[in-house]
């Protein structure tokens, strides 16, 4: 691999991470809206289907970008990205409470009533979805690799949907369990929104498959990688020297 396509590599690593950690955060701060997704009205126990947070629209783009990044960097480099993501959880969890705490001016558009009923609940709520997350992602990489080894790099759609729908229920069951346990959303609402997340998950995997066949291909035809071939970290490591070597040309 020339020193061009070690930078190119390494650049497009730091934009997917950015991409997954911006996709993360953003769900953490906008769940507490909710929308129906589906155009019949469908209910099952009592319960009405296909309502879900708005924070589940960029959440499944954190679990495309970790297979992207499974299949093309490695588990390792997979895993330092969702480490990456915790952290800025967890710093834009301190933020917003010092935020809560500084008194809004009396010009303020948004005042300190208005600031609480929308960001009040996000503490908890990084703190639940931060638990259930670390599960699910972890468990999402762990299982897209031992399908990756187990078909030899083949079979990519088996491997991006097994590991998704596997993560996601995990993930979707946690997070609801805590967020009712801390009186975020009302019991009653508990089945509605697991079995509604589910589906709306395992939806959003099937079609993510063609696009991470699309990227896929794409790495391996820039990057001439053959099937079950990594761009792995003395690639990514070497990118500073080769800058300097070319530097120094």
């Amino acid at each position: 691999m020339t020193a061009k396509d070690k930078q190119l590599a390494h650049k497009i690593y730091l934009i997917l991470a950015a991409l997954f950690i911006a996709s993360l955060v953003t769900s953490n701060l906008i769940f507490q809206k909710f929308f129906y997704w589906y155009p019949f009205d469908v209910t099952i126990f009592d319960t009405k289907l296909f309502e879900v947070s708005v924070g589940l629209l960029p959440y499944p783009i954190t679990f495309l970008i970790t297979d992207i990044l499974s299949e093309i960097y490695g588990k390792r480099k997979a895993n330092d990205v969702v480490i990456a993501g915790i952290f800025a959880s967890f710093f834009s969890l301190l933020i917003i409470y010092i935020s809560k705490e500084a008194p809004a001016t009396s010009w303020s558009p948004v005042n300190d009533g208005i600031f609480v009923n929308v960001f009040g609940a996000a503490p908890l709520a990084v703190l639940a979805s931060m638990m259930a997350y670390l599960f699910a992602q972890f468990i999402d990489i762990r299982v897209y690799h031992f399908w990756k080894q187990f078909t030899k790099g083949k079979h990519l759609w088996l491997r991006n949907n097994f590991s998704t729908f596997s993560s996601q229920i995990i993930d979707t069951l946690t997070v609801l369990l805590l967020l009712c346990s801390f009186d975020i959303i009302d019991w009653s609402n508990f089945l509605g929104l697991l079995i509604s997340g589910v589906i709306f998950k395992m939806m959003i995997a099937f079609l993510d498959t063609p696009i991470l066949y699309l990227v896929v291909y794409t790495f391996r035809y820039r990057f001439k990688l053959k099937i079950n071939e990594e761009i792995n970290d003395a690639v990514l490591l070497g990118v500073n020297n080769e800058v300097d070597k070319i530097g120094l040309e």
